[in-house]
């Protein structure tokens, strides 16, 4: 009795050393924190105090420049106005149909929930030109209502239905980013305790009433979290408004002034007004109006029953999923269309088909090295994306390191960095004349541009392995140390074949969006030889040849094709549990 009384404070401390991780984990966070800082916060750090010198010295002079130039000032207001207008139409969008997903069982739902991912696989920049094919006034849905009747034969009476600037990039964006609201909106609304809103009905509120004063202040904080993203996306995105000509927003200008070889300082005021702005609009979505609206929200005390739908029901589904996906892949097949198209000319379809182009792709020497370089950038980016999340998300869950939450910061803040900010960092930090020039966007951009990618998608894998880890119980590693084995013996023998899945799923999805990343390829990729995917797109996009176009899309089929199947991939590994990546 006095020996078992004598063990158990010392089990105890144990147990909590244990839990506390010790010198090597504490090691391990701190080298993961120091890496972060040098490949995410020093750039940013470079960029933004070129802003603030002027002749050798501190000053404001530029950033005064900048807030009383009118032209500068009013691009921030229209880049806010678009984002403001995008993350709205995808809540107007996503929430119907996550509520009937969530509430209501049917047949060929899970169908419809797979579809509705498919507007993900394609940048909104690649369907930018086969949409005004579609939709614009020559197009080819007024060669439709022209067919049928609703319109005359006078080409100036058609309307061109995705009109021009503004109306058309918020277009294009809603179609491509509604999807992330509507996987947040479905887990938000899963979390949702049923008791609630039976209490409401109970005591006489109709279903809008109990929707409105119970649900959504319930889900308020999944839609801001998927709404943030939405919006520092659609606010820093440069590749849709370079292609539809609306060149009237502070991204465009920073793009085409990082272009240059001899950078000014204002270029790098301007990348601090558009972080500031980011960071303002990042700080707002996640703590102060994504939070709870009581205390008691975090998961559902039971699950709420799904209503079987009838015939009708069924059929009401099925036209308001079946609407809104026609028109989300209405770019996607714009696109397979025009690469398939030989002639396509006041036509519907195109008159003559040929997979001239999807061959040509892959045998012209420019086209197929911009995929070889994408291959490489990504590969290598996603190998060490996996390395450090891995062991970031094990630490982070698994431990209680010095500095934990420093580290986990620093492990989501890339969501709350744009694309763009983050190759301005790396432009500062090579300009011409400095140390690291060997290795800038003018000579070879290897480097940078996989320290850029793994940066960018490090919170990809980082939430999907924690989420996997949070699955698997504690208990089971306890056993297997209280059994002798060593903690490295339990990790690989009992918790990674335990996450595998998670690992392969977030993995996977790393390595697709870093194959079609816009804003650090079209930046930190200044030379043809060194072309990733995205950047030749945009190249023949822009060069006005005759085919360029097909070749365009051609390449953009190859990339629909890529992130297609790993999205198929990822869904089946983590099924709901996917959403959770996309969340700030």
């Amino acid at each position: 009795m006095t020996e078992a009384k004598n063990l158990q404070p010392v089990s105890a401390r144990a147990m909590k050393a244990r839990r506390r991780g010790g010198l090597i984990p504490d090691l391990m966070g701190g080298g993961l924190t120091l890496m972060l800082l040098a490949a995410l916060v020093l750039p940013i750090a470079v960029v933004i105090a070129g802003g603030f010198i002027q002749e050798g010295r501190a000053s404001f002079y530029w950033l005064s420049h900048v807030l009383t130039n009118r032209i500068l000032m009013g691009q921030l207001v229209n880049g806010l106005a678009l984002a403001a207008t995008t993350t709205l139409a995808c809540m107007l969008l996503a929430i119907p149909l996550a509520i009937v997903r969530t509430r209501y069982s049917f047949r060929g739902a899970g169908i419809l929930s797979a579809l509705l991912l498919v507007p993900l696989i394609l940048p909104p920049f690649v369907g930018a030109l086969s949409m005004r094919k579609i939709l614009a006034q020559g197009g080819v849905l007024n060669r439709i209502l022209l067919e049928i009747g609703i319109l005359g034969p006078r080409f100036q009476d058609w309307p061109d239905w995705l009109g021009s600037g503004f109306p058309a990039v918020v277009v294009l964006q809603v179609l491509h980013l509604f999807p992330i609201l509507y996987l947040n909106a479905s887990a938000a609304l899963a979390n949702v305790d049923p008791a609630a809103t039976q209490a409401a009905r109970n005591l006489g509120a109709g279903p809008l009433r109990a929707f409105w004063k119970i649900t959504l202040p319930l889900i308020r904080p999944g839609l801001f979290a998927g709404g943030t993203i939405v919006f520092i996306w659609a606010f820093t995105d440069i590749g849709t408004p370079l292609i539809v000509g609306f060149d009237e927003v502070l991204p465009v200008t920073l793009f085409q002034r990082l272009s240059q070889e001899d950078i000014s300082p204002l270029t790098y005021t301007l990348v601090f007004i558009l972080l500031s702005t980011a960071v303002a609009m990042y700080v707002l979505g996640k703590f102060v109006f994504g939070r709870s609206a009581t205390a008691d929200t975090s998961k559902a005390s039971i699950a709420e029953e799904t209503r079987r739908l009838g015939l009708a029901g069924t059929l009401a589904a099925w036209l308001l999923f079946g609407t809104v996906i026609c028109l989300a892949l209405t770019p996607h097949v714009g696109v397979v269309l025009t690469a398939l198209s030989k002639r396509w000319v006041n036509t519907i379809v195109p008159s003559v088909f040929t997979t001239e182009y999807l061959r040509f792709v892959i045998t012209r020497p420019s086209t197929y090295r911009s995929i070889i370089n994408s291959l490489m950038y990504a590969g290598t980016s996603t190998l060490i994306d996996i390395a450090i999340g891995c062991v970031a998300a094990w630490l982070m869950v698994r431990s209680k390191i010095r500095g934990r939450t420093l580290l986990d910061g620093l492990c989501m803040l890339p969501l709350a960095v744009p694309g763009l900010i983050l190759a301005a960092g790396y432009v500062a930090i090579t300009v011409k004349g400095s140390a690291l020039e060997s290795i800038g966007p003018m000579r070879n951009p290897f480097i940078i541009l996989v320290v850029a990618y793994s940066v960018r998608r490090l919170p990809f894998v980082v939430r999907g392995v924690t989420a996997g880890l949070q699955q698997v119980p504690v208990a089971m590693e306890e056993a297997g140390r209280n059994l002798g084995a060593s903690r490295a013996r339990v990790i690989f023998r009992i918790t990674a074949p335990l996450i595998a899945a998670n690992v392969i799923a977030a993995g996977v999805l790393t390595f697709a969006f870093a194959m079609l990343e816009v804003s650090d390829s079209l930046n930190l990729a200044q030379l043809e030889t060194h072309y990733p995917i995205t950047k030749e797109i945009y190249r023949q996009l822009s060069s006005g040849n005759g085919d360029a176009a097909a070749i365009a899309s051609a390449l953009g089929v190859y990339g629909m094709i890529l992130l297609g199947g790993t999205f198929a991939i990822a869904g089946a590994l983590m099924g709901k549990r996917l959403g959770a990546i996309f969340r700030a």
